[in-house]
């Protein structure tokens, strides 16, 4: 659970130079409240009154350095040189000092932050994204970093110092008047008191409407994603009503709960002010009258209380904007926080250096032993598997769907970990090996081969990006692509479009078989690679799955058994368990489920 600290840790990296920039921004607040103080003392010289004890000891100190008489011209002097000094001699100085470091510290940590965030996605279980569409979660990250973002300048270098230079208004006029000193000090804690229980109560609206929104742009994303299927479906008016409902369900919230609230704390809190300024004034000009302050100090108290009220008004703006804020970042956080897939690896990032990771070549034995697995404890989805696969054998593995096929293969690339049993390659435990270095030894090809928006070379050589062009041609040769990759505008600079959308399906499989063939695994799979094309695209993926049979392990699943006749062995599942183990031929003799299976497909049937 993400608390109010993470925010904090998020900056954890620069702590020193946060320190040293809230520090300096701090002291310079402190040090304009020199001026008020000065045109407090000015005054009283003017009017034929001496300065009071401190400023008179600074012109005596001075006049005693420089050999000059202390009269009312040395002595204005010596203010007006002072307040010079604190006002156009910082100005050049402030912004280096801590400006500067107020936006290079979250610009720092933002960059180290999505580094993080990115990782964190390459090392959630698969499952979670199945539960969360892209939309969702890029929102999330990006208005977390956001905000992150924007608020530190605000937090370090107007919150903090601002909050510094009420504590030392209140010290300075305490030590002139301290009865006005704890009016001041007791109306500003009800003010705050008052600020503070109203946020929270906003901040919890806020995180309603965070999430609301959050469903919003989700949705948004779905919209673009599937804009083929809505617009074949004729659904832009439903899909548009849809949204536009949830527009005006934020808005409600927006205006209803959260703006008005605002509006009516900003409304408070402008009448208390004014209020407490105005009983400041009348405390001060009564104490003035009655000689028990000068008319110096009373310009001074009024000069300072002004400031300290003015600085209110900031300061509970910046806390508005940190509660309207806050639940996208404890939203970013939480999101950091959810555990990692077992099938995490290693990253490598630029703080830690390029990481040694070692080097495998397999022969391709793959052998499964008593194999069990289910999401669900209570419901395995396979039990008890026993298969063993020659170097550079053929294996087909069929069945109905939900017999396990695919589960089988997320075991071989170790996304999940096997309830009981072991999976071996070239006798090695593959859960002892390096999780990355191992799966560099593996490729597949989906059924819907995911294809990422740039040229179709940036897509051949994804997996492996020291390929040369030539092993690019070759590869693409075996696989077929080469006949529609020469027909393309820019032949292999051609801009294939988000999700490869300017491809059809049967060249997006050719173009899968391609980028995994220029990885050259010892262990190739193909994950029904033809259930969902027409027979002149499964003709060519068939070819192209001819010309690599028998140079490396291959396992096909498949749902249409015409991809796997020339299989060197088919392994039939049924709920979870190997039924049947043989070849094409033999299994038809047997008279079994494959035999069956492959007579509904004859006969045009589907296969439950």
């Amino acid at each position: 659970m993400a608390t109010f600290r993470d925010i904090f840790k998020y900056y954890g990296g620069y702590w020193k130079i946060s320190l040293l920039s809230v520090g300096a921004s701090s002291a310079f607040e402190l040090i304009d409240l020199i001026v008020p103080y000065a045109i407090g003392q000015m005054l009283n010289i003017l009017s034929g009154k001496p300065p009071d004890e401190i400023a008179q000891h600074s012109i005596n100190a001075i006049a005693s350095l420089t050999q000059q008489p202390t009269n009312q011209t040395f002595s204005l002097s010596v203010l007006l040189g002072l307040t010079f000094i604190v006002t156009v001699c910082k100005a050049p100085i402030q912004p280096w000092v801590s400006s500067w470091y107020h936006w290079l510290i979250p610009l720092k940590a933002r960059r180290d932050q999505t580094q993080k965030a990115i990782a964190k996605i390459l090392t959630l279980p698969l499952e979670f994204y199945d539960e969360n569409n892209p939309g969702r979660i890029a929102s999330r990250i990006a208005k977390g970093l956001a905000n992150q973002t924007w608020t530190y300048p605000e937090i370090a270098g107007e919150l903090i110092p601002e909050v510094v230079r009420l504590i030392g208004i209140f010290a300075m006029i305490w030590l002139i008047e301290w009865r006005i000193g704890l009016l001041i000090l007791v109306s500003f804690l009800f003010i705050l008191s008052v600020t503070l229980k109203s946020l929270k109560n906003l901040t919890d609206r806020e995180e309603i409407l965070d999430k609301y929104i959050e469903d919003t742009e989700s949705r948004n994303s779905e919209i673009i994603t599937n804009i083929k299927t809505v617009k074949a479906f004729a659904t832009e008016n439903s899909e548009l009503q849809r949204q536009t409902t949830r527009l005006n369900r934020e808005l409600k919230v927006v205006i209803d709960r959260i703006h008005r609230g605002y509006v009516t704390l900003g409304m408070s809190q402008k009448t208390i002010i004014q209020f407490c300024l105005f009983s400041v004034l009348g405390f001060s000009l009564a104490a003035t009258a009655g000689g028990q302050i000068s008319l110096g100090y009373f310009v001074t108290i009024y000069t300072l209380a002004s400031m300290a009220y003015s600085e209110l008004t900031p300061i509970s703006n910046l806390a508005e904007v940190f509660s309207r804020r806050y639940a996208s970042m404890i939203r970013f956080h939480e999101f950091m926080q959810l555990p990692d897939g077992a099938d995490r690896i290693k990253l490598e990032t630029a703080f830690q250096g390029e990481l040694i990771t070692p080097s495998y070549k397999f022969t391709g034995k793959v052998e499964f032993s008593h194999l069990t697995f289910g999401y669900d404890l209570e419901k395995p989805v396979l039990q008890d598997i026993d298969l063993l696969i020659h170097p550079c054998q053929t294996v087909a593995l069929v069945g109905k769907s939900g017999s396990g096929k695919s589960t089988l293969v997320k075991l071989l690339f170790r996304y999940f970990e096997p309830k009981a049993g072991r999976i071996l390659i070239d006798g090695d435990d593959i859960s002892t090996l390096n999780v990355t270095a191992y799966r560099q030894r593996l490729a597949i090809v989906h059924q819907e081969v995911d294809v990422f928006n740039g040229t179709l070379l940036d897509n051949l050589i994804y997996g492996n990006r020291k390929a040369t062009f030539e092993q690019v041609k070759e590869a693409c040769r075996i696989a077929k692509a080469d006949e529609f990759i020469n027909q393309m505008p820019q032949g292999y600079y051609t801009i294939v479009g988000e999700r490869g959308v300017r491809l059809s399906g049967g060249q997006r499989q050719r173009l899968g078989i391609a980028r995994a063939l220029l990885v050259d695994p010892d262990v190739l799979i193909f994950d029904e690679a033809t259930s969902s094309l027409d027979y002149e695209s499964e003709r060519s993926i068939q070819l192209a799955m001819k010309n690599i049979l028998g140079t490396r392990t291959t396992i096909i699943i498949a749902h249409r058994l015409s991809t796997i006749r020339e299989a060197d062995q088919i392994v039939v599942l049924d709920q979870g368990k190997i039924i049947e183990v043989g070849s094409h031929e033999e299994l038809l003799s047997q008279r079994g489920i494959y035999q069956r299976l492959h007579s509904l497909q004859e006969t045009g049937e589907l296969i439950a």
